[in-house]
């Protein structure tokens, strides 16, 4: 695996037609839930499915500095000896969350409760991302949280107890909602949060695959602290954030066929194939059936050419992490598309709205930034040079891009793609994408 701190850019050619069977990595979201949720279970835990993504080592490397056994199998297999809600211990040194959000925001939650001080650092990305989203929530639960500005470091202080909260999120994320549940479960009484829509909810599934009774319904969730976790067997989907590019890659390029296999399509993750299919794309799923809790298909897609629409407001917290895959969708398509209320893009690995609508003009398509989405009109995709600002999802949507660019395309800063999908330019190449890596000059 390349070192994310290494530097190293993509020259992608056009040309190609994707086609063929491929498995791209496990889900990022239910990997580092499978280590966490583990850590804190009696018992012994068995996750197959893994992803070996930095990001997700991350996590389980700062699990194992606090006490806990971790066992590498396999790339893709672990398994963790959990320790209990109360059996976590100091770690010696600050943990290095790289840069997963994922990780932070979700272990700040948990570790607000512990007997012994923390500290969360994390790259230049992840130190530039807001934090006071759960800062706030947990201080009303009577955690003791220090930052830099409401960003990371964050230095958690250890306090006598938590008290349980009904949190009411302004924005739909599933990472300070599992933030507040995972505090919750530490909390005297009920912890309730409750969301503008429905997000993600691996961490409302896998809480109950471990054991914890909690009350879930579109757009809330529920649970009484004190509950015990119970290790189990986590088999983790392939993730579809990551089957995204691929799926893109097919839509644009009329004529092509591909199958992505054992993809998880959690209803909470599932709005980039409604958008792509409003777009024209075909998509299929096939042989559906559920991995622990979650809902599983191989997913075909084949491209018809696509035709710009107004992206439906409410299926942005469902597509989030895949709207970089929608911009290049439509800079492909043919006519106007409108993107609205995907505010949430400017706090990401980059501010995306911003960096995808300048990679497309460089490109040579018309597009627009807007406070909350973009306005972008298809056409020919030119060659160029790319700047993905170190962010992953950036760099993989514009590879695939380059299928339907006139010319080769520059991506720079590329390393941070390991965070999520360890192997992509191999993958990628077994697909029909012409794609060099190289060290950056």
């Amino acid at each position: 695996m390349t070192p994310a701190s290494e530097r190293f850019d993509w020259t992608v050619s056009p040309g190609g037609k994707p086609a063929g069977q491929v498995r791209v990595p496990g889900d990022k979201s239910i990997s580092h839930r499978s280590v966490m949720l583990g850590s804190l279970a009696t018992g012994r835990t068995d996750v197959t499915g893994f992803l070996d993504g930095e990001d997700c080592l991350c996590t389980m490397k700062a699990f194992q500095a606090m006490g806990v056994s971790i066992e590498r199998l396999s790339d893709t297999s672990l398994r963790v000896d959990g320790v209990g809600l109360h059996g976590l211990t100091a770690p010696a040194h600050d943990l290095d969350l790289g840069n997963s959000g994922t990780s932070m925001r979700l272990m700040s939650g948990l570790l607000a409760a512990q007997k012994f001080p923390s500290t969360l650092v994390g790259d230049a990305s992840l130190s530039r991302r807001p934090m006071r989203r759960v800062i706030d929530p947990l201080a009303r639960m009577g955690a003791h949280i220090d930052s830099q500005d409401g960003k990371a470091p964050l230095h958690i202080r250890p306090v006598a107890g938590l008290q349980g909260i009904a949190h009411a999120s302004k924005v739909a994320s599933a990472q300070v909602k599992s933030c507040i549940l995972l505090a919750g479960l530490y909390a005297q009484g009920e912890t309730s949060v409750t969301e503008p829509e429905a997000s993600r909810d691996h961490t409302e599934r896998m809480l109950q695959a471990f054991g914890v009774q909690l009350e879930a319904s579109h757009g809330r969730a529920a649970l009484r602290g004190g509950q015990q976790l119970v290790g189990t067997a986590i088999p983790v989907p392939a993730d579809i954030s990551s089957a995204a590019f691929f799926m893109l890659a097919a839509a644009i390029v009329p004529g092509s066929e591909i199958v992505l296999r054992d993809v998880g399509i959690n209803p909470t993750r599932t709005g980039v194939i409604d958008i792509l299919r409003a777009m024209g794309a075909e998509i299929e799923l096939l042989d559906p059936r559920t991995f622990g809790g979650e809902p599983v298909s191989d997913i075909r897609v084949r491209g018809r050419g696509l035709r710009g629409i107004a992206v439906d407001p409410a299926l942005v917290a469902s597509a989030i992490d895949e709207f970089p895959a929608v911009f290049v969708a439509a800079a492909c398509a043919e006519g106007e598309t409108l993107i609205s209320g995907a505010e949430e893009l400017r706090v990401k690995e980059s501010d995306r709205i911003q960096t995808m609508v300048d990679g497309l003009v460089s490109l040579g398509i018309d597009a627009v930034a807007t406070p909350d989405g973009a306005r972008i009109r298809g056409g020919q995709l030119r060659g160029g040079e790319i700047n993905s600002h170190g962010d992953h999802r950036v760099a993989m949507s514009f590879a695939m891009g380059a299928l339907r660019s006139s010319g080769p395309i520059r991506i720079l800063d590329v390393a941070n793609v390991n965070t999520s999908f360890p192997r992509f330019a191999e993958k990628a190449q077994a697909m029909g994408l012409a794609i060099a890596p190289h060290r950056a000059t």
